[in-house]
């Protein structure tokens, strides 16, 4: 039925449609949404409008579902932006290299430079062993101190270029002497030793106590060493060593290591190492087939010259397995290899990928990491951490620890020009080791990290049957030569073999995945919507069609309110609603026309009445 203006019988023209059709009031609106929507159960709130009773339960009903579903999307939310992760394993089959293996004699030899300033210390290190246990007990390092004296003439590092460096003016101090102390409510058989430290101004002192006096005098013999050890220029060249001084037999997958496949350094402790497949990149160290006919076997000379007895404390050989291009931290991992025994090491690789962003910090290369490397290696948490370290030792301290590179312009910690450089070092290493230094909060882990298990096994080796002819074939061979008598127990003393292989050469990859994607919390979110309202997405969109209307609506009465007041003639009666198609109305303008056909108020937009 097409609408017709007012009067429209008498002036016989038919009503024109309007531009924009709406509602006349909020209770038709409401009607309207609540009869034509398709959220299940807003019908019954116009069908029961008889029934307030059944109106208020329904309309109740309707509220406490609404509030059960965004109860719900608020809990999807927090667990969303909690950003939690999940662990997925898979098995990757694909070829792969054999990864980098790092060995050390754990002899750590002398420098002629500062033999003196080394054996003054051992002197001490007698003194505090007759203190602490008596004469006896230091009786075998004075022997050992004076069989190594004589050997030293010859197999000590001499620097000749760096003669005019002496390190005479360097005297080793007798403040830093062991003690015993006794816990009053222990008795004297439960003591501790220790030695102190204190800050520049004699203030603030502790003790670096431990319950067993043999840790204690290791690391007093270690902190005196440092200090020693620092008189050393940093561009001190090192001793030549020949790989034969360690590695008797190196054969790789059946065929014999090349002089390119290792790598030499020394290590301050553990002595002189190698580091074979430190790349990555060769062909040659290709893995072909599991087991141990195709792994690394090593013949390995495993006698302790004892060059520093009280530095090294353990017999055999360091091996560590890690990944290529990654510096080895001997002191945080690895293993050792017993001297007479036949060592088969299986690995199998696992990989580690991490999300990072909002799931975690990790990094990919280091690159946007704020601590630079003092190691010209790939990115690891170690590497981090130690860096961090030692920058914040040269920033606090004034001087870098030894056993660290050192950052350009720095030079490391000695009490002849840092007194008081070991109250501080120990300070920040508590610190670091209670995770209380701002250096985890910098270094985060890598984002794609190798990780490789191991287990072992082990068996006499040679045999008292065989070992004749093994070391025979040894010293034709190979240059084996033997100080060690011809019994059975000590012709296995300075040899070990070991050999490392793959168990599978599948790998395990362990991935992070969001435990709740972008897809998943929309399917979630629908599912509730689905539960409680039992609708889809265009009834949301018919929510948000209601907000609107009702928004708009709410515009247009106002602005209704403020035309009438101001008009000349006041406030007058509600202008007439205009009939349009169905149940909204139009909006129509008639000029010359006011409310009730009153002149003067043309041009208002008629509203029906609320």
């Amino acid at each position: 039925m097409e609408p017709e203006l007012p009067g429209g019988e008498g002036g016989g023209e038919a009503a024109e449609e309007g531009l924009i059709e709406f509602y006349g009031s909020f209770k038709e609106m409401f009607e309207f949404f609540c009869k034509n929507s398709t959220i299940h159960g807003t019908v019954r709130l116009v069908c029961s409008g008889r029934n307030r009773m059944k109106t208020a339960f329904w309309t109740l009903l309707l509220l406490a579902s609404l509030a059960m579903l965004y109860w719900q999307f608020a809990l999807m939310f927090s667990q969303f932006w909690a950003y939690p992760v999940v662990l997925t394993m898979s098995m990757d089959s694909e070829p792969k290299m054999f990864p980098a293996v790092t060995i050390c004699n754990l002899d750590p030899s002398r420098f002629e430079l500062v033999s003196e300033q080394l054996e003054q210390l051992e002197l001490m290190a007698e003194e505090s062993l007759t203190f602490l246990y008596g004469p006896k007990a230091s009786a075998r390092l004075a022997r050992l101190r004076d069989r190594n004296r004589d050997r030293d003439r010859d197999g000590a590092i001499r620097v000749q270029a760096w003669a005019n460096l002496s390190s005479a003016g360097f005297r080793l101090s007798h403040n830093f002497s062991l003690v015993r102390m006794w816990d009053p409510g222990a008795g004297r058989k439960h003591s501790r030793v220790g030695f102190r430290l204190c800050n520049s101004t004699g203030g603030n002192c502790f003790y670096t106590s431990h319950p067993s006096g043999m840790d204690a005098l290791l690391e007093w013999f270690h902190f005196h060493y440092m200090n020693v050890m620092a008189q050393l220029p940093p561009g001190l060249p090192r001793h030549p060593q020949h790989f034969q001084d360690l590695v008797y037999s190196c054969q790789y997958d059946g065929e014999p290591c090349r002089p390119s496949d290792h790598v030499h350094f020394h290590h301050p402790v553990f002595g002189s190492c190698y580091t074979f497949n430190s790349k990555g990149t060769d062909p040659f160290w290709a893995a072909t087939k599991p087991g141990i006919p195709y792994g690394l076997s090593l013949i390995l000379r495993a006698e302790q010259k004892e060059h520093l007895p009280l530095l090294s404390t353990v017999a055999g050989v360091k091996v560590m397995i890690h990944s290529h291009n990654q510096t080895p931290f001997l002191e945080h991992e690895g293993f050792h290899i017993r001297p007479g025994i036949a060592t088969t090491i299986g690995i199998r690789q696992d990989q580690v990928n991490r999300l990072g962003g909002n799931y975690g910090r990790c990094t990919t290369d280091g690159a946007d990491v704020a601590v630079e490397l003092l190691y010209n290696n790939s990115y690891t948490l170690q590497a981090c951490l130690h860096s961090c370290f030692q920058r914040a030792m040269v920033q606090r301290c004034g001087c870098g620890y030894f056993y660290y590179p050192l950052p350009a312009g720095a030079r490391y910690c000695d009490y002849s020009r840092q007194p008081a450089w070991g109250h501080c070092f120990y300070q920040l290493y508590s610190r670091l080791r209670n995770h209380r230094l701002d250096c985890f909060q910098h270094c985060p882990k890598p984002c794609r990290e190798s990780l490789y298990k191991v287990s072992a096994g082990t068996a006499k080796w040679p045999s008292a049957k065989s070992q004749d002819w093994v070391r025979q074939a040894l010293r034709h061979q190979n240059g084996y030569n033997s100080s060690s008598s011809s019994s059975s127990s000590s012709s296995r003393r300075d040899i070990a073999k070991v050999t490392i292989f793959y168990r599978q050469l599948s790998s395990q990859a362990v991935h992070e995945a969001p435990l709740l994607s972008e897809n998943l919390l929309l399917s979630s979110m629908g599912s509730q919507w689905s539960l409680w309202f039992g609708s889809s997405v265009l009834s949301v969109v018919e929510m948000l069609e209601l907000l609107l209307d009702t928004l708009v609506l709410s515009l247009l009465f106002c602005l209704q309110r403020l035309r009438a007041r101001s008009s000349p003639g006041g406030p007058g009666p509600a202008p007439e609603l205009s009939p349009a198609r169905g149940n909204p109305r139009e909006l129509r303008e008639e000029p010359g026309k006011g409310p009730e056909g009153a002149p003067g108020l043309g041009q208002e937009l008629e509203l029906g009445q609320l």
